[in-house]
């Protein structure tokens, strides 16, 4: 297939107009088949739930030319599932969870001259999402919904190689004891983004959220999990109500035991512990892990032995196996690559 005409090695990370994107309609209590459109507007009433309750959630994943030269999609199924659960916690209707992933090919099948060439160091980024689309006025879930996929090639997150980030100790809470912060609703980011524009002001890459009831414990960024690696070489991820399910996270510890032969400790994380550790990175969907150098706490600095200049040695081999393994230079775990064409 002939790709579209893109300079692929200078990508940036942004939107581009592919030309299909999937939707799929709720009303009268049923979804209804779905369809392929190149229309990229959405008309909704100007009292849609969604614009008055912020009763919306959404999803992020990748499509990647492998090695081989497959289309592949990695662990749609597990966005499904995610997806599947933020919306009953917004009292949405759930999409199908195997129409989820269906759709997810049906729109990577139709835009892929858009999935960009393996070695460009760029992908195409898929976006689902969901909202309520009827007029509501009280206070209620709304009674229709509408579910789209768009997709967008991007570049690599990092231009000119991965290099560690120094963040800060937000002021602000994340999300609340019992709240949201383990779904990906859109609310959630919409409170983050003060914080985040703040602490770009002041120089800083990132957030570190503390726990919002004792602020004694690690939770996570605006939008990525954290990792961190002890001295003798444990992966430790922090455990926590309020912190969002990374597919990432969890798919990094998997090849952390599996792969590596390391032990890995899903537990909470005592902020005072932070001196202590070896590495630190932010793991998520769009950059797969991001260094992190430094943590600035109100005045003091907290600097992990890996330092400013290049990953850590571990983080470095968790992000080789795992990119690896997604590229297809290294064999994936059953079910964990969705092949698209």
């Amino acid at each position: 297939m002939e790709k579209a005409n893109i300079d692929w090695e200078n990508l940036g990370f942004g939107y581009i107009k592919t030309p299909y994107r999937f939707v799929s309609d709720y009303k009268n209590g049923a979804w209804d088949e779905g369809r392929l459109t190149e229309d990229d507007k959405v008309v909704i009433t100007e009292c849609a739930g969604v614009l008055q309750y912020a009763q919306t959630c959404f999803e992020g994943l990748k499509a990647y030319t492998t090695l081989h030269g497959d289309i592949v999609c990695f662990r749609p199924d597990l966005n499904a599932r995610r997806m599947h659960d933020s919306a009953l916690r917004l009292e949405m209707p759930a999409f199908p969870q195997d129409k989820f992933v269906d759709a997810v090919r049906q729109v990577v099948k139709a835009n892929a001259a858009y999935v960009p060439p393996y070695g460009s160091g760029a992908t195409l980024y898929i976006r689902p999402y969901m909202f309520g689309s009827d007029a509501v006025i009280g206070v209620k879930p709304a009674n229709e919904y509408q579910f789209r996929i768009f997709t967008t090639p991007v570049g690599p997150y990092f231009k000119g190689g991965v290099k560690p980030i120094v963040i800060k100790v937000s002021d602000f809470d994340r999300a609340a004891p019992h709240g949201t912060g383990h779904i990906k609703a859109g609310l959630n980011y919409a409170m983050s983004l003060h914080a985040i524009v703040t602490a770009h002001q002041e120089g800083f890459a990132e957030n570190m959220y503390l726990d919002p009831a004792t602020r004694s414990k690690v939770e996570e960024t605006g939008g990525a999990n954290f990792l961190f690696i002890t001295k003798d070489g444990t992966v430790v991820t922090p455990k926590s109500d309020s912190i969002l399910p990374s597919i990432t996270r969890r798919s990094l510890c998997y090849v952390a035991e599996h792969y590596l032969g390391m032990k890995v400790e899903h537990r909470e994380v005592l902020f005072s512990e932070l001196k202590d550790f070896a590495e630190c990175g932010l793991c998520g969907t769009a950059a797969v892990i991001s260094p992190v150098g430094k943590i600035y706490d109100h005045g003091k600095e907290i600097c992990f032995p890996s330092g400013m200049e290049k990953m850590g040695p571990v983080i470095q081999k968790l992000y080789d196996t795992l990119t690896g393994i997604q590229m297809g230079r290294i064999e994936a775990p059953e079910g964990w690559i969705e092949v698209i064409a």
